[in-house]
């Protein structure tokens, strides 16, 4: 299969980005230095102080996610389920960050 540039529509492969406190800026100027131009490349920044549990995560994602791949550098536990049941949702490919829980197959909050 040939690697492209361009999403099914012939446009550009779009990226969002979700970091929380400035988590994903190295890899936000990876992106930026080793491939400009070949990608749609959005940041979603959150940098409120945050409680240890969030009852509605939803708040601080956009309503209509539309990607063609997403990044996730959320450290909060509650954030990084919302933005995987968005993306799972959406069939949106979702790469995160490490974590020391298996996130990707969690069904509830795991433990702070």
């Amino acid at each position: 299969m040939k690697m492209t540039d361009k999403n099914r529509d012939n446009q550009l492969q779009r990226i969002v980005v979700f970091q929380e406190q400035g988590s994903g800026e190295k890899k936000i100027a990876g992106i930026e230095e080793y491939a400009p131009g070949r990608f749609e490349l959005e940041v979603v920044s959150i940098d409120d102080s945050l409680p240890a549990m969030i009852d509605e995560p939803e708040i601080y994602f956009p309503k209509d996610l539309q990607a063609d791949l997403v990044l996730g550098f959320l450290r909060h536990p509650d954030l990084s389920a919302e933005l995987l049941k968005r993306c799972q949702e959406a069939a949106i490919p979702f790469v995160a960050s490490a974590k020391k829980y298996p996130a990707a197959f969690q069904l509830a909050t795991p433990p702070i």
